[in-house]
């Protein structure tokens, strides 16, 4: 399904379900799998759990191929229930306790990602002769979400993490990086396999030759509109292009076969995922500064499923109506100044007539709409979800 337009199969089930919840397209699903694997071939394909942590869209993921990236030992354990291999897993988190490494260790992981000095030492404690991959730090430009604080280490840290990995017994196996979350542009990617070939370049020097390379997430879903209210229109061609000449580039520096590891979460599911919703409240009232202003208030907000609405504009469809549409801001049915679009956010062209209780369709919201649920704020449940084969 393109970005653009609701597949019939959602289409059906959203117009079916008679409550609100999130709801599952596994035909699209399993077709952007396998588009993502003919755009790049030879990929080893480890979903991120965390993107979508439903049992459906993670068996159907196993059944098409993928393995696995997992965060915690829960992730792990969701992971494993679709049957895949253990060896399909690999522990993605650099940010892990003693006790979490050692229970993903009995779980039977054997593969960890890291980024210092102490978690290699935990590792070697607690999980012995385990593989570890040093993930690289980078500085996000051109993503919604950059990811430059928290994970990741200096390309001269990287060296040294890896050595003292075989230092300790464990084998030092790969790199890795994350461009950041819906990246939109071509020289974050080049700039990444830029940071990858210099750092394989020096673990070369000092006899150390990785097997893979973990290319990570980032690459974009095409349904979402911007905090600006513009359509994002991600240059996902051209992004494939500078992959498949990276990773070539990789390859033939070094001196053994070198796989290629990547971690695709929204890109997989949120534009087959939509949230059926309803409306609570369409009103009209002055604000501070005395202008005039609709509020359109869902039954889902940042804590039900749109915890995202902070850098993203998510389509909304009114299948009960089509005529006279006026400008709202889009809130939230929470008490909670948070639960609405921000301020510098446009406003939202909904049906003038629409009344309380008609239904709403949220699209492109298939990612991490599920992982993000409170348990309950302000007494409002956790959106229940389904999934869906019908319909052509």
């Amino acid at each position: 399904m393109s970005g653009q337009r609701l597949s019939p199969r959602l289409r059906a089930a959203l117009a079916a379900a008679s409550d609100d919840r999130v709801v599952y397209d596994l035909v699209g699903i399993e077709a952007q799998y396998d588009e993502l694997v003919r755009e790049l071939p030879g990929l080893d394909v480890r979903f991120a759990v965390k993107a979508c942590p439903v049992d459906e869209v993670l068996t159907c993921l196993a059944d098409r191929g993928a393995g696995f990236d997992a965060a915690s030992p829960g992730e792990i354990a969701s992971a494993l229930r679709t049957g895949v291999p253990v060896d399909r897993i690999h522990y993605g988190n650099t940010v892990k306790s003693d006790t979490d490494i050692a229970e993903a260790h009995r779980l039977g992981i054997r593969d960890f990602a890291t980024d210092s000095l102490a978690d290699v030492t935990a590792i070697a404690e607690h999980a012995p002769g385990s593989r570890v991959f040093c993930r690289l730090a980078t500085d996000g430009q051109g993503a919604l979400w950059g990811l430059s604080r928290k994970f990741g280490c200096s390309g001269q840290d990287a060296v040294q993490v890896l050595q003292a990995a075989g230092a300790a017994g464990l084998t030092p196996a790969g790199l890795s990086l994350h461009v950041g979350s819906q990246q939109m542009t071509t020289a974050a990617w080049r700039s990444a396999f830029d940071s990858l070939a210099e750092v394989l370049t020096a673990l070369h020097r000092r006899g150390i030759v990785p097997d893979h390379v973990n290319l990570g997430g980032g690459l974009p879903a095409l349904g979402y509109v911007d905090r600006r209210g513009s359509v994002l229109e991600p240059p996902l061609d051209k992004i494939f292009v500078v992959i498949r000449e990276g990773v070539e580039r990789l390859r033939d520096l070094s001196p053994a076969p070198l796989a290629v590891v990547m971690e695709p979460g929204r890109h997989l599911v949120a534009d087959h995922g939509a949230i059926r919703a309803h409306v609570s409240r369409l009103t009209e009232r002055r604000q501070p500064d005395g202008t005039l202003a609709r509020w359109l208030y869902l039954s889902c907000g940042k804590f039900n499923g749109l915890y995202e609405m902070d850098q993203l504009g998510y389509r909304l469809v009114f299948p009960t109506h089509s005529a006279e549409y006026v400008p709202a801001v889009v809130a939230g049915p929470t008490c909670d100044s948070d639960d609405a679009y921000p301020s510098g956010h446009p406003r939202v062209r909904v049906p003038a007539g629409v009344a309380s209780g008609d239904p709403v369709w949220v699209l492109s919201a298939g990612a991490y709409a599920i992982s993000y649920l409170t348990q309950g704020f302000n007494g409002f449940r956790p959106l229940p979800h389904s999934a869906t084969r019908g319909g052509t």
